[in-house]
């Protein structure tokens, strides 16, 4: 697929990049580069609760003691690497 730049620099993404993409007007993209020299496009838009179900169960659940631990180890290791 191809898009122009128009004189003020705007490009048009195609349709079927802006459906893959789930884009709307009014949604925000980021544009990253690559070492190779591609151009990657990120929608931006979306709700935390989007993301809800992305990551499977832990086995076996936590109590709050033991997540609060977890965390708090994370925290140290974290500060003993800076």
């Amino acid at each position: 697929m191809e898009a122009t730049i128009t004189s003020k620099g705007q490009v048009t993404l195609p349709k079927p990049i802006r459906d893959r993409l789930d884009l709307k007007a009014g949604d925000r993209i980021a544009f990253s580069m690559e070492d190779d020299g591609r151009l990657l496009v990120t929608p931006v838009t979306g709700s935390v609760m989007d993301l809800a179900g992305m990551l499977p169960r832990p086995p076996v659940p936590l109590s709050q003691e033991e997540m609060d631990e977890v965390v708090a180890q994370e925290a140290v290791r974290r500060a003993l690497r800076d």
